[in-house]
């Protein structure tokens, strides 16, 4: 008889937005991807509300601005009630929607995106990104399997159990690197991507008032995003912290966010480094990206830095831990447990090269030990 095979489960969306045209153009994207299947959609978070108590979702798509219930409204609810459920925020670029967008991350929301204003360009990167995220934040759900039939065995033979189905192995992360670190680092560099807004706010709290060196920060977002997570970080963290400016002094005790649209490295004048931005190609599908920043603080500060590697999808980050280790620096990376995406965490374990990787609770501490060392 044929053999069986199993399939791939397919990731169920609810899709919110009060406007049917949106609705109507997200929806045929998602459904159109393979493995992607919208099974509902809603004009408002009430309505969302009602097909989440009676589907199976797994990934909601969340307009902000809704009549009825709005979005955060929503989200609350969502997240109290179907915890397994991740969340996309999908909001234009205003300053307000931005601002209520990085509330709804620090409530609970997986990630989010920005819708399009204008242009086929535009939409169509609107759509890849969206697609991506749904694919890296669903939860994993085993894939539906069609029982292979079993042969009857003659009278009298005893019936073979079962065989086990065949587990796929995690795949192993090799033995990261235990080489010591002699002195403290004289600049901390931190890149991140999906689930890091919440992420670096933790990790920020718990350096207030006991890190004196810099802090660079590359996260995956735009630039309304950025601006308005710098000035969260300054209070958290009670740190300067802004959005880096061209040609800018790099300053002991602050924070410098990589503006959204635009690539952050180092460089010298003279004796001093300096903040350099460039809208060169982006990396990693990214810009601003975490492997061009890395490679040039590795360039200038040698074996005096130290790198941090957040949760976030994709790879950013690993080839430019691989240049801090060649130059001599160090980093460390979010694990998997408690990151929300495992993709640019997990790609820069897999280097081999990682001091350590720990939970989110445990990286703030450890950055305060190691920054300060005595040198």
């Amino acid at each position: 008889m044929p053999q069986l095979v199993a399939t791939a489960a397919e990731i169920r969306i609810l899709v919110v937005d009060d406007s049917a045209v949106v609705r109507g153009l997200i929806s045929r994207h998602l459904s159109a991807e393979n493995g992607l299947t919208v099974v509902a959609t809603a004009a408002n978070g009430e309505l969302a509300l009602n097909e989440l108590a009676r589907s199976e979702i797994d990934v909601v798509v969340l307009d902000i601005e809704m009549p009825v219930m709005d979005g955060l409204t929503a989200l609350k609810q969502i997240v109290a009630r179907y915890p397994r459920v991740r969340v996309i925020m999908a909001s234009t670029l205003t300053r307000r929607n931005a601002e209520i967008s990085l509330t709804a991350l620090n409530l609970g929301a997986a990630d989010y995106v920005a819708k399009p204003e204008s242009g086929l360009g535009a939409a169509a990167e609107f759509q890849r990104e969206l697609a991506s995220k749904v694919r890296a934040l669903a939860p994993r759900r085993r894939p539906a399997v069609v029982a292979p039939a079993v042969a009857i065995p003659p009278a009298g033979h005893a019936v073979p159990p079962p065989a086990a189905p065949a587990v796929r192995p995690a795949a192993p992360v090799p033995p990261h690197g235990a080489r010591p670190i002699k002195h403290r680092p004289n600049i901390i560099v931190i890149g991140s991507s999906t689930g890091g807004p919440p992420a670096l706010m933790q990790v920020f709290e718990s350096l207030r008032g006991a890190v004196e060196q810099p802090i660079l920060l590359t996260q995956h977002m735009p630039a309304t995003f950025t601006a308005l997570l710098a000035e969260q970080l300054s209070r958290i963290g009670g740190r300067p912290c802004a959005e880096a400016k061209d040609g800018e002094r790099i300053l002991p005790g602050h924070c410098y966010v990589a503006p959204g649209g635009w690539h952050m490295v180092v460089a010298r004048d003279g004796a001093h480094p300096i903040l350099r931005l460039n809208q060169e190609p982006p990396e990693n599908f990214c810009r601003p990206a975490v492997d061009p920043m890395f490679r040039s603080v590795a360039k200038v500060y040698g074996s005096g830095v130290l790198g941090v590697i957040l949760t976030g999808m994709g790879a950013d980050g690993a080839r430019g831990c691989e240049s801090l280790v060649q130059a001599g620096g160090h980093f460390i990376v979010q694990d998997e447990a408690s990151s929300v995406v495992w993709g640019m965490p997990g790609a820069a374990a897999a280097t081999g090269l990682s001091d350590q990787i720990l939970p989110l609770n445990q990286i703030g501490p450890w950055v305060r030990r190691i920054s300060g060392m005595t040198s």
